[in-house]
């Protein structure tokens, strides 16, 4: 016999507001403040970033944060203590896979900066095409000889660069070659003049990006160096091997944001 129309309506509203109930407990759990406090808690404890899922954190191109992507851009309008439960686990994977890789994570590493010391003033007057090609001459310079010493790039600041090494011989050597190699470029009779500057420290690895205090420090290290100069931080300078090098005397380093007792030393080929 086929059932009343109005008893099968009756039961299909039935069962729309029981899920539209079931719904609201579930969203009324998922906004709770205790759960979310719980949760919040829970991302600190754990390894990893626990502000991981912003486009900070989420910059580089590991799996965890194109994953982490995917979910943000559909994140709820709203609180909600299971998006950040499945952050977190998203957290803890990109924690491991960083400890996993090579001088990542919370690490030390040997952070380098260089740039061109009167760089813009001569590319006003040289123009663009030849600015262009003295960029990618010097960039090939750099860059190789920081990739040949096991550096990698951070991130290219227009006519220098930030990189970071897993041992600060390697990262002295690599500015060092670096400087020679630019000894070889000329464009439009002009030659470049880099000034570098290597610090050796603990940055926190936010993303593909390094920051932190020590960052700030190799910063300025860099930009109290002369033309053709590399400078050292005087702590980076006792953890290597000076047999083949010239070491200046200590020099305080006058910038802000430096400890007022930091010391640098000029390094070159002896």
């Amino acid at each position: 016999m086929a059932e009343e129309p109005d008893a099968a309506d009756a039961r299909e509203e039935a069962a729309r507001t029981r899920l539209a109930r079931m719904r609201e407990a579930a969203v009324r759990v998922d906004t709770h403040p205790a759960v979310l406090d719980a949760v919040a808690r829970l991302r600190k404890r754990v390894p990893g970033d626990a502000k991981f899922g912003d486009r900070l954190s989420t910059g580089d191109k590991t799996p965890a944060s194109a994953v982490a992507r995917g979910v943000s851009a559909m994140e709820p309008d709203r609180p909600s203590a299971l998006h950040e439960f499945g952050m977190g686990a998203l957290q803890v994977w990109q924690s491991l896979a960083e400890s996993a890789g090579r001088g990542r994570g919370e690490t030390e590493v040997t952070i380098v900066f260089t740039d061109l010391v009167g760089f813009s003033s001569w590319a006003l007057q040289a123009g663009d095409e030849a600015a262009l090609d003295l960029l990618r001459a010097v960039g090939d310079a750099v860059e190789d000889a920081f990739f040949n010493c096991g550096g990698r790039i951070v991130k290219r600041l227009g006519d220098g660069v930030m990189a970071v090494f897993d041992d600060p011989q390697a990262a002295l050597e690599a500015a060092l070659e670096a400087q020679t190699a630019l000894g070889s470029v000329e464009v439009a009779g002009y030659r470049p003049k880099m000034r570098a500057g290597v610090h050796h420290g603990c940055p926190r690895k936010v993303g593909g990006d390094y920051l932190g205090v020590d960052v700030n420090i190799a910063a300025r290290v860099a930009e109290q160096a002369k033309g053709g100069e590399v400078l050292v931080s005087e702590a980076t300078v006792q953890r290597v091997e000076a047999e083949g090098l010239k070491v200046s005397r200590a020099r305080r380093l006058r910038a802000d944001g430096a400890p007022r007792d930091m010391r640098v030393r000029a390094v070159s080929r002896a």
